[in-house]
């Protein structure tokens, strides 16, 4: 028989039971559309968290406060802080795989100005940090190196701080008050939206470090170094050439463990992949079990037509037709179903990843691969389940077939 007379045929019994046949294919149908949906969330968060890593700066490294030990417990990250501005001084001077080298200083509280008074972070660094950052100015301009150096109180607001200060006027040239010091306000930050966490990265203020450690501290150890490499592939040299300048700034002797941590967003974008990707391929694990459960069903309902089918199999085989004809026409409309189920999956799993998209807070990715594998395996679901009953109906005796009742 040729093939396109076999699908006519499989066709035709299929459409004879159309409430059966949707009933059927809808295992696959489920199946298909969750495997893609899962991937989908799972791809599109990874991307979102991938963007939110790299808004946190450029080819980063980021230096923190090691750990110390009291009584035999770790007292934890930040508690043997020992950096001082110096260092940043140093990494910048002598590391030929640095760009940029920014201290961070973190401080907080009420801050008074323009219609208001608002609480917020206040964040000391450097005037290369907006580089590090890969973050631009809305109006106004970014503090100097002349700045940091002589200590000037002066002031960049995040978009959230400077509608909530000042709504209704232009912030650039204003007074502001943080914990009763005075700054003037020179700029305003871009507005860059929140991190992966929900943080408002623009519920912030910046000023120079100097003066942050000066006035509102009034320590001298700062909380980080952000370090921004020359490019991706110089992270790994220059992360070996921060942790010798540090060790050396801190007087550490060979053998002693350092009294910092150097983290890269190749380490963050990493860790946060590998934990993304297995969620995606949980999520996808137990779509696939639909899948499974859709083909089942698939060879419940070919059983149930091979016994309904019984004497219209005798007289096809009693005319000349042979069992490899006969196995051919039910593998068929196995894989027909299968098929079908599987189109209708994919349509169903674009509209509703494009309704995520759209109308919700979820971003989704659909990957054409995994389209292509969820359509492939719901036909060797197809092949698979009904490949049983196929073989039963063409194993009947022709005779026992014709006397069935």
């Amino acid at each position: 028989m040729k093939w396109n007379r076999i699908q006519k045929i499989a066709l035709q019994s299929i459409m004879k039971n159309k409430m059966r046949s949707i009933l059927t294919s809808l295992g696959i149908i489920i199946g298909v559309c969750s495997v893609i949906v899962m991937v989908a969330v799972g791809q599109g968060s990874q991307a979102q968290i991938e963007k939110q890593i790299n808004s946190l700066g450029t080819n980063l490294l980021m230096v923190f406060p090691g750990s110390s030990n009291q009584g035999g417990v770790n007292r934890g990250a930040g508690s043997r802080n020992k950096m001082k501005l110096s260092d940043c001084e140093a990494i910048l001077e002598e590391a030929v795989h640095v760009k940029y080298v920014s201290a961070s200083v973190r401080s907080g509280g009420q801050i008074i100005g323009g219609t208001g008074n608002w609480n917020s972070s206040v964040e000391g660094v450097s005037e290369q940090f907006l580089d590090i950052k890969d973050w631009d100015m809305e109006s106004g301009e970014f503090f100097t190196a002349k700045d940091v150096k002589y200590k000037k109180k002066v002031a960049v607001l995040g978009k959230t701080v400077a509608d909530e200060l000042f709504p209704d006027m232009e912030a650039i040239g204003e007074k502001i008050r943080i914990n009763n010091t005075p700054f003037t306000v020179i700029g305003v930050l871009e507005e860059k939206g929140q991190t992966g966490m929900g943080n408002d990265q623009d519920d912030t203020i910046l000023a120079p470090a100097t003066t942050v450690l000066t006035r509102l501290k009034g320590k001298d150890k700062i909380n980080m170094i952000y370090v921004s490499a020359n490019s991706l592939e110089e992270i790994d040299a220059a992360q070996a050439e921060v942790e010798e300048i540090m060790r050396r700034e801190h007087d550490i002797d060979y053998g002693d463990d350092d009294d910092f941590m150097i983290r890269s967003q190749i380490e963050i974008t990493k860790m946060a992949s590998e934990t993304s990707e297995t969620l995606t391929l949980l999520l996808a694990a137990i779509a696939g079990v639909s899948l499974i459960v859709g083909g089942i069903g698939i060879m419940n309902i070919m059983l149930v037509s091979v016994t309904e089918r019984t004497r219209e199999i005798g007289i096809r085989l009693s005319i000349g037709a042979r069992s490899r004809d006969v196995l051919t026409q039910f593998l068929a409309e196995s894989i027909t179903l299968s098929f079908i189920g599987g189109i209708i999956g994919i349509l169903l799993a674009v509209g509703i990843s494009l309704f995520m998209n759209n109308f919700t807070g979820i971003y989704t990715i659909i990957n054409p691969t995994i389209v292509f594998l969820s359509m492939a395996f719901s036909a060797a679901v197809g092949i698979f389940f009904g490949y049983y009953p196929a073989r039963k109906a063409a194993n009947l005796n022709p005779i026992d077939a014709l006397r069935y009742e």
